[in-house]
């Protein structure tokens, strides 16, 4: 794996005609976890699908670079150059029907064999690792169709780990997962930063981003409103003007991390007593 830069330089993107993306920049580096957050709508996942190359730009330019080279335009690469640097976990995937989970996770190795090659030990090295960090080596040769939808979303995260890219983007990784195995996803997002992957991730819970992230980039009506330490852009007054409700933020005095405390109508409701049981 090479330490790489994955860099989005004014960024227009849109759809059939519609930009809703306005000239938004984003630099992933290695050895950091950047958090894209908003509200529904705001052009998270559209900005994250562009720098992977599966959303076309209007305008603007996603670049590659070793940490010691040269940046590259990214739509210079065959697609395969650009796999071996860049792995994305999307929203949407297929519900593999009779294949085992090191099977699909296998698919990983894609970019970097052959046409024809079989597997190499180092593939099957990267597997293993893959279905170990992703807690999946129990379950190697159970079929797909006997998974749930959050052990199947473990399942795809671990394909793009055994693709072993010095990128990593992963769009709402902890979607349909139980709250432990969200725990154990943004511990693998850490893991990953610290032997120095750059990862980018789209999140709703702004908690979870403040947990993990070294950056985060606040979106809103496509344009990015602030970016950079989670106390600078994690603000009440950002939070509060984007999401359209009072939201008061602290800082954990122990962890150092900011908690988010949205002012909802029920949060100023009164707590219900229990009925007094009448003994008589």
């Amino acid at each position: 794996m090479k330490a790489s830069i994955l860099c989005g330089t004014d960024l227009c993107l849109g759809y059939r005609g519609t930009e809703v993306v306005h000239c938004a920049n984003l630099t992933l580096r290695p050895g950091r976890v950047t958090a894209l957050v908003g509200p529904n709508g705001s052009g998270k996942s559209t900005l994250l699908r562009a720098i992977a190359r599966l959303h076309d730009t209007n305008s603007g330019d996603v670049t590659l670079a070793a940490s010691d080279a040269e940046p590259r335009r990214a739509s210079a690469l065959s697609a395969k150059e650009f796999a071996r640097e860049v792995a994305m976990l999307s929203q949407s995937r297929p519900h593999p029907s009779g294949l085992s989970v090191r099977d699909i996770v296998t698919y990983g190795r894609h970019p970097h064999r052959g046409r024809f090659a079989g597997l190499r030990d180092q593939d099957r090295a990267a597997v293993d690792t893959a279905l170990e960090f992703t807690g999946l080596t129990p379950m190697a040769d159970r079929s797909a169709d006997e998974l749930s939808g959050g052990e199947l979303q473990r399942v795809w995260l671990g394909t793009a780990l055994a693709q072993d890219t010095g990128v990593l983007l992963l769009d709402e990784p902890t979607n349909h997962l139980d709250l432990k195995h969200q725990m154990d996803t943004l511990d693998l997002i850490c893991d990953l930063a610290a032997r120095g992957t750059a990862v980018g991730v789209v999140l709703h819970d702004l908690d979870q981003a403040a947990g993990v992230a070294d950056e985060v980039v606040l979106l809103a009506g496509g344009n990015v409103l602030a970016a950079g330490a989670p106390e600078d852009v994690l603000t009440g007054e950002h939070l509060s003007a984007v999401y359209g409700l009072p939201i008061d933020t602290t800082v954990d005095e122990e962890t150092k991390r900011v908690r988010v405390f949205p002012r909802a109508r029920h949060r100023q409701r009164p707590r219900r007593l229990e009925p007094e049981v009448c003994t008589a």
